[in-house]
């Protein structure tokens, strides 16, 4: 049984929750009475969003082979930023002995759904993972090898000086053969307004119980021109009809990436680099493969990662 915790609020970690009393479970309705199975359905976001758009072993298999690329060796140790549910930093835990992470997030019920669902799985090894509430521009923590801002969560910051600081924190956190990885994305059709639904299936939740198919929904709602800002939702229709609208919802500026070089040069950082998907010009859809690329022409779609070398 998944442990319960609470946010210490002295030092900002995710701790064991003090006992309560146990409380009651339902006794299921009509249809259980007659010894029917109810049909499970998934109302849990994070259980959704995972299914819909993560992939922690994918994430953390691309940061090591960057990291083996660039340094000849295997990262250790990792900082994982806005990260939500932390499950990318248990992955990393998880894939290799002696690997240890930190993950920062404000938001401390999310942290605490991640405690539950992710770090508690990991039995003896969920002690090298700890989770932080708090800013990533004020959290300390030891110098790391890899530190990730992923799900563009780093476009928080719209001010040019607000986002020059934080990298500045970033680069200070990182040890001597540091590397930090961010995701972004761009092309000629991301700044118009536009709904995008998928159908996903074949998805199992952290406790490994199927995800019974459900529609996930992007949509990308209003653009500034003028300041970049972008303002994007995310909703969720569940197989009985039920609509969750605005799981998510992010308000955010859109970075290009000379901009985003740019301040990473300007924050200390030695070199940059962009490894941006491929595209299958027969499927018409991208070929999921990052390749690090000089020059790229524009698409009406595609992904990034701006990788950063200490």
């Amino acid at each position: 049984m998944a442990r319960r915790t609470r946010i210490s609020q002295r030092t900002g970690e995710v701790v064991p929750a003090r006992a309560e009393r146990p409380q009651r479970k339902p006794t299921g309705g009509r249809r259980a009475e007659r010894g029917g199975r109810p049909k499970k359905i998934v109302r849990d976001k994070h259980v959704l969003y995972e299914a819909a758009v993560q992939s922690p072993d994918v994430d953390v298999a691309f940061f090591r082979r960057i990291f083996r690329k660039e340094r000849g060796r295997e990262p250790v140790s990792l900082r994982e930023d806005f990260c939500g549910t932390a499950a990318v930093s248990c992955e990393f835990v998880k894939v290799r002995p002696g690997n240890v992470a930190w993950a920062i997030d404000l938001d401390a019920p999310t942290l605490e759904w991640g405690d539950r669902e992710h770090r508690a799985r990991l039995g003896e090894r969920a002690a090298d993972v700890h989770l932080l509430m708090g800013d990533v521009r004020t959290a300390r923590t030891p110098k790391v090898d890899l530190l990730c801002a992923c799900n563009f969560s780093y476009w928080i910051f719209k001010q040019r000086a607000e986002l020059l600081a934080y990298f500045r924190v970033v680069r200070k956190r990182l040890g001597r053969e540091g590397i930090l990885l961010l995701d972004a994305f761009g092309g000629s059709e991301s700044m118009e307004p536009t709904i995008e639904p998928r159908v996903v299936s074949g998805q199992r939740a952290p406790d490994g119980s199927r995800v019974p198919r459900f529609t996930y929904e992007w949509e990308q709602g209003e653009f500034d021109v003028i300041d970049h800002g972008l303002v994007c939702r995310i909703h969720f229709e569940l197989p009985d009809g039920t609509r969750l609208r605005n799981a998510f919802r992010y308000d955010w500026r859109m970075w290009t990436l000379p901009e985003l070089r740019d301040l990473l040069l300007e924050a200390g950082f030695a070199d940059v680099h962009v490894y941006a998907e491929g595209w299958d010009d027969d499927a018409d859809e991208s070929d999921g493969i990052f390749r690090k690329r000089a020059r790229m022409a524009n698409q009406p779609g595609w992904m990034a990662y701006v990788v950063a070398l200490a």
